[in-house]
């Protein structure tokens, strides 16, 4: 048992701040939180007075182990270029825990990162919740399969075309995801309760029952609308991610209650999907009552710069708090690991950071980070 005491606690919950607050840790979850609890007898404490507390941040997409530090073709599994659809790829067999970036990401304070594969394909393949570190690396799997990838709008179509072959407009695009979702849906109907599912299909026979959500790339406000629409027809769970052009059809998101994982928002105009990329718009979303988190999509920004995107969007008009969720409880509640994840209260994982300074201030350091209730190095 150990407990933390002394420091600024943002739990994240209802409790809101707490000044002076103690945190009780049992082996990987929090045991209690407070200001004044009494501290049971044989326990290790950690003076955290004049330090901040939170809890650890969670990017909900990135290729981080997939696309390697310093190995630039040997270590660059993002996309499999073969063929459009490729749902039976799992992200895992790719993921490098051995990579330099994940030490990167425990040193930002981030502890939770969903791993998929790139936007190359229709769809992509499996995503992989990781721990961000572990004393044994095979034990940074956190959850596998955690939602399937897809894409729609510019890169699918850049990729096969210059293969000369299909999907060329954003037509075939749509046409192939819907494919092959009535596929699963056709085999699901003859299959179920009879027979193993199909290799190929099954992670989208998943996706019909709502086992795990279908991740899908999307820019453009036209291709969210498509997504919208692919997502209705099928009665799926859907998360956006990136949706830059989201807040131009936010009214269509909300009342659907699809949640959006935005960004990366710190980068350039690249490409023409990219023309309405801002650091405003995580306040629009707000604003429009959407539910949201912020993500790096590392290695386009490296993944310890998490809660300088936060901090940016602050500048832009975003409240603090609301910056500050969208990298913990928000971010775990788009990967539906709300009752796990992103809060400091009895009873969830003990993923804590220790900061020098206000989590979202230039000058903070993470001086410890806890990743599942222990601390990073031991």
């Amino acid at each position: 048992m150990l407990a933390i005491q002394g420091g600024r606690v943002y739990t994240m919950t209802g409790a809101g701040v707490l000044e002076g607050g103690v945190i009780i840790v049992d082996q990987d979850r929090v045991a209690d939180v407070g200001v004044g609890l009494p501290i049971p007898p044989g326990c290790e404490v950690v003076d955290a007075r004049h330090k901040h507390i939170c809890p650890g941040f969670i990017d909900a997409h990135c290729h981080l182990g997939l696309g390697e530090e310093v190995y630039r073709v040997e270590g660059d599994d993002i996309n499999e270029t073969s063929e459009p659809v490729t749902p039976h790829l799992r992200a895992l067999d790719g993921i490098n825990l051995w990579d330099l970036g994940f030490s990167d990401a425990v040193r930002g304070g981030v502890t939770r990162v969903l791993v998929m594969p790139g936007s190359a394909n229709v769809v992509g393949g499996q995503a992989a919740l990781l721990k961000t570190w572990a004393p044994h690396r095979p034990d940074m799997v956190y959850r596998h399969p955690w939602g399937l990838k897809a894409a729609l709008g510019e890169n699918p179509k850049r990729v096969y075309a210059a293969q000369n072959k299909a999907p060329r407009t954003r037509m075939a695009s749509a046409a192939l995801l819907r494919e092959t979702l009535f596929a699963a849906a056709k085999h699901q109907d003859k299959k179920e309760g009879r027979e193993k599912e199909e290799f190929r299909l099954a992670p989208i026979v998943k996706v019909l029952r709502k086992e795990m959500p279908l991740l899908v790339h999307v820019h453009r406000a036209d291709d969210i609308m498509t997504a919208l629409r692919i997502r209705d027809e099928f009665d799926i769970d859907l998360v956006i991610q990136h949706g830059t052009e989201a807040f131009l059809v936010a009214d269509e998101i909300a009342r659907r209650g699809v949640k959006v994982a935005l960004g990366p928002l710190l980068v350039n105009r690249a490409k023409v999907e990219l023309k309405e990329v801002s650091l405003r718009n995580a306040l629009r979303l707000k604003a429009a009552g959407v539910s949201f988190c912020l993500i790096t999509d590392h290695p386009v920004i490296p993944v310890q710069y998490l809660n300088v995107c936060a901090a940016l969007a602050v500048r832009e008009g975003l409240d603090e708090k609301d910056a500050l969720e969208a990298i913990t409880c928000n971010a775990a509640a788009v990967l539906g690991m709300q009752d796990e994840l992103g809060t400091i209260g009895k009873g969830k994982k003990a993923d804590l950071v220790i900061f020098s300074h206000h989590p979202l201030e230039a000058m903070a350091r993470a001086e410890m980070v806890m990743v599942d209730g222990r601390f990073w190095g031991d």
